[in-house]
């Protein structure tokens, strides 16, 4: 990170530690979600530059490169919104300072009249003469009450005065303070911009040199395709197998009550069933199928590349670039049903969740066998890492035998 980058976000973070309380809600919600873009830009950024030697290391390089354009891009509309919030708070922060101020002088002015009014009654009428000129001694009581109700309004207002004072000089630090803010978030924001359009100038250059190469980009496509079909043809071999294994089961076993939830579908104990409905109420709420840093390459359904003529894709999940050494994880409770090899994906691990299935490849090694049940979080293996694309888990999420959009299911 160079050091203008640096000094920007150490303004915005000392401003945010200083000034909390005053934040509206909708400041607040804006600053999280600007700390969680740069966090992600961040993440991105460090794993961005390695491992890029083949075709399609490259190709990956450039989804990365993608996704970090999408998430400046969002960034910058970002802070745009966040500036335009502290314009109408510094706005109507100056409107309440000078209607303060207009107040305090009326308060004052008043105050003014009151004590010279007071003063001239003082030098025609001594206080006690007041008291003592009254018809009887119930007048007398009640000018008593007067003289000391009237002395403590003057201390009241007295006093009022000083707080308005008090708070008019907060008011201005808060605002001087929102100055701050919103000057720090107009330089951030162009410096985001001028890193947008590097980006894209780069991103632009390495999509023309990978057109140059299309016909070896094709070929590696080709090959990598095969390998998909592989796995995925494994997939539905291993799915077909447990269903007619829970099936089988369920006629050799007619007190465990089974049951599928479509017809020929997966047979499920009662225990798999609610295993099942939790798997999907947690729909968004799944944990990462990995700790640490890391960036979407791959996205599930039909890809292509933005300037790449006659390019498209399809991928049955998500493939996710990390850090070497980095582990697979369950994103939910289950039962290890399959380990199998594939050429192209090294080892493969499925996890059956009642009718929900998640499949973790590109591992190196695995800590789990066959009939294992596995926890939430629990270490599937480690993720292998490719001398020409680097560290990335492929992983997918299916239903019975239907392939699901993993990304909706996860808490990014």
């Amino acid at each position: 990170m160079r050091i203008r980058e640096i000094i920007i976000l150490f303004v915005i973070s000392i401003f945010s530690i200083q000034a909390p309380a005053q934040q509206s809600s909708r400041t607040k919600e804006l600053e999280n979600k600007r700390k969680s873009l740069l966090e992600d830009i961040k993440q991105t950024s460090d794993l961005i530059e390695k491992n890029k030697k083949s075709i399609t290391g490259i190709l990956k390089h450039i989804n990365l490169v993608t996704e970090q354009i999408k998430n400046r891009k969002q960034l910058v509309n970002l802070l745009n919104t966040e500036i335009n919030v502290l314009n109408e708070e510094i706005k109507s922060k100056e409107l309440q300072i000078s209607n303060l101020e207009r107040d305090l002088l009326s308060k004052k002015e008043k105050y003014l009249l009151a004590v010279q009014k007071m003063h001239r009654n003082k030098n025609s009428y001594n206080e006690l003469l007041f008291l003592l000129s009254a018809d009887d001694f119930a007048q007398s009581y009640r000018r008593l009450l007067y003289l000391k109700k009237y002395s403590d309004w003057q201390k009241t207002q007295a006093e009022a005065i000083r707080s308005q004072q008090r708070q008019i000089i907060a008011e201005k630090a808060t605002l001087e303070g929102t100055k701050i803010e919103k000057e720090a978030l107009s330089l951030l924001k162009k410096n985001e911009e001028n890193q947008l359009l590097q980006e894209e100038t780069k991103k632009k250059g390495e999509v023309a040199d990978l057109q140059k190469n299309s016909k070896k980009l094709q070929n590696e496509l080709a090959k990598k395709k095969k390998q998909a079909d592989a796995l995925n043809k494994e997939i539905e071999r291993i799915i077909k197998a447990e269903i007619e294994a829970a099936r089988k089961k369920a006629q050799s076993q007619p007190k465990v009550e089974r049951k599928a939830e479509t017809k020929g579908g997966y047979a499920m104990t009662k225990e798999e069933q609610k295993l099942s409905s939790n798997f999907a109420l947690n729909r968004g709420k799944l944990p990462f199928p990995l700790r640490g840093k890391y960036s979407i390459a791959g996205r599930f359904g039909q890809q292509s590349v933005e300037g790449l003529k006659n390019v498209v894709y399809n991928s049955n999940g998500i493939e996710i670039k990390t850090t070497d050494g980095n582990n697979a994880r369950a994103v939910f409770d289950g039962t290890v049903t399959a380990i199998f090899k594939i050429d192209g994906f090294q080892l493969s691990v499925i996890v059956r969740h009642g009718n929900y299935l998640t499949l973790y490849s590109y591992l190196e090694t695995v800590n789990v066998k066959q009939g294992d049940n596995v926890i939430t979080g629990q270490e599937i293996g480690k993720i292998y890492t490719d001398s020409e694309q680097g560290t990335i888990l492929h992983f997918e999420l299916w239903k019975e035998n239907t392939k699901l959009n993993p990304e909706p299911w996860l808490d990014k």
